[in-house]
């Protein structure tokens, strides 16, 4: 798909990948990128620097109603929404210590958005021929993450929810992609960006690298005019995800080990 002259709309935009996406979409012509975002002035502030039409709002993907809401002024007073990137995303560490609620929004805010979203512009994406669902998850989706239980499991819910979705509707015109990226410079780890100078080698994620927000936006335009499903901005994962398939016991003997490094390393 090309972007030029299409309707796009960015959850999680007033940050990272979002913001970095929201310019890339803009640059390469949309008609109109909708900018979401938990915090609408970060929203608004975003719309309003980008060299194009674009409108800032506020948004909770954890309220189903909120996003219906959303998508459908959208289509009523704009038009069909072409692509809808859904990057609204956020870090919690911790396992069997949080609580149910504490599991459940990250539930909510990284997989049951994303089928919200699915059951309100499908429909019209499957009547219309096309449309593009793009996801962000994460690496933790397809390997773990070691230091947050229900990260790795609300990702890996992603993952397979796209997989689904594309292999239900692909025929039908509504493409599909999943962003699996390790560590990105963006504001997951709180709102300094200097923090991850410190968590650069402390952690799982940022063992090969960490990326900046523009760099990726830029793989996810390229991935959205080839339509590819999986984007991997870090390739070492391709290797782990073979490595995990071709011997599961292994692979989790190794990631044993390696959990035992990092606290090991820990004050």
């Amino acid at each position: 798909m090309e972007l030029k002259d299409r309707i796009a709309v960015v959850t999680g935009g007033g940050s990272g990948i979002g913001r970095a996406s929201a310019h890339a979409f803009a640059a390469e012509g949309a008609r109109l990128v909708v900018v979401a975002d938990l915090d609408e002035a970060k929203a608004v502030a975003v719309a309003e620097s980008i060299d194009g039409n674009a409108r800032g709002v506020g948004l909770d993907v954890a309220d189903e109603a909120a996003v219906v809401a959303l998508c459908e002024n959208i289509e009523d007073n704009d038009g069909p929404i072409d692509l809808f990137f859904s990057n609204a995303g956020y870090g919690q560490g911790g396992g069997l210590d949080l609580s149910n609620d504490d599991w459940q929004r990250m539930m909510d805010v990284h997989f049951t958005s994303h089928l919200t979203v699915a059951r309100t512009l499908v429909p019209g994406m499957v009547a219309r021929g096309e449309g593009y669902l793009f996801s962000t998850a994460s690496a933790a989706g397809l390997l773990t993450q070691i230091d947050s239980g229900p990260y790795a499991v609300s990702k890996a819910a992603a993952v397979s929810f796209a997989e689904w979705l594309s292999i239900n509707y692909g025929n039908d015109g509504v493409k599909v992609s999943v962003l699996c990226p390790q560590a990105v410079r963006t504001n997951i780890i709180g709102d300094d960006l200097d923090a991850w100078d410190k968590f650069k080698n402390s952690g799982q994620a940022s063992q090969d690298g960490i990326l900046e927000p523009e760099d990726v936006a830029a793989m996810v335009v390229d991935t959205i005019r080839n339509e590819n499903f999986l984007l991997l901005p870090h390739e070492q994962v391709s290797t782990y995800m073979q490595r995990k398939a071709q011997d599961p016991d292994r692979w989790i003997a190794g990631m044993q080990r390696f959990h035992g490094r990092l606290q090991a390393a820990r004050p």
